[in-house]
């Protein structure tokens, strides 16, 4: 997997096509995890919440963002275990996320662990849709002493689209939601609910708003972040 979408806190796979649905039913908690070096372990619960069986895979993924792309790739430094399971119906499931690399955590270390409620080709039905559950869960390992978040936000014009940029100069993620960009007390873009992350290090930029909406004067970011309220000056980028 070397590529994800930038919305990838939950995704629904869909398979086959038809009239009736059969609805996913794993669940996963907590949807973050953060761990303070030297700690090495933690662990997500699962639930199968449905009245069959299920089958899941919990696989691990270095997360990086190089050029405004996210990208997951393999790796051993961080395991699951076990990193599968049949679960029973109603049955709860404790996987032990482990950060096995023996090299000190620097700064701030970014995984993805991917939970999957794979097809049961056992309860295929013919003219039934079936949902089938991913979760992608934020890890993230850090020094006590890690410096925070730093980001400068920008704004430009992209055809009939405005494009906010973030780059983040501090030492850990940024996490952004609740989006709503303001010229005095007009609003001229917003975007609901998690918009994304900024690693640290990292660039990302997501559209939110139209072109036309923007004209003179200075823009403000008003959002959620991971330590909650904030306001932002944006700098316009004139094409």
């Amino acid at each position: 997997m070397q590529r994800m979408l930038p919305r990838i806190a939950a995704t629904m796979l869909l398979l086959l096509s038809a009239y009736s649905v059969n609805a996913a039913s794993l669940r996963v908690a907590p949807t973050s995890l953060e761990l303070i070096a030297p700690s090495a372990t933690t662990v997500l619960n699962l639930a199968n919440e449905g009245d069959h069986p299920i089958n899941v895979q919990i696989r691990v993924f270095k997360w990086s963002q190089t050029g405004g792309v996210e990208s997951l790739e393999p790796t051993r430094d961080v395991v699951a275990s076990p990193p599968s399971t049949r679960m029973s119906p109603n049955a709860q499931y404790v996987v032990r996320v482990v950060r096995t690399s023996k090299v000190p955590v620097r700064a701030e270390e970014t995984y993805r662990v991917i939970v999957d409620e794979l097809p049961d080709p056992s309860r295929a039905r013919a003219g039934t849709v079936t949902f089938i559950m991913r979760q992608s869960i934020p890890v993230f390992f850090k020094r006590p002493d890690v410096k925070p978040a730093d980001i400068a936000w920008s704004l430009k014009r992209q055809g009939n689209s405005l494009s906010l940029t973030g780059k983040n100069n501090g030492g850990s993620r940024f996490r952004l939601s609740n989006a709503i960009l303001a010229q005095g007390p007009t609003k001229i873009g917003s975007r609901n609910g998690l918009v994304g992350y900024v690693l640290a290090g990292a660039t990302m930029q997501w559209p939110i708003g139209a072109a036309k909406s923007l004209t003179g004067g200075g823009v403000t970011l008003h959002g959620q972040s991971d330590l909650g309220p904030f306001d932002a000056k944006v700098a316009v980028n004139q094409p």
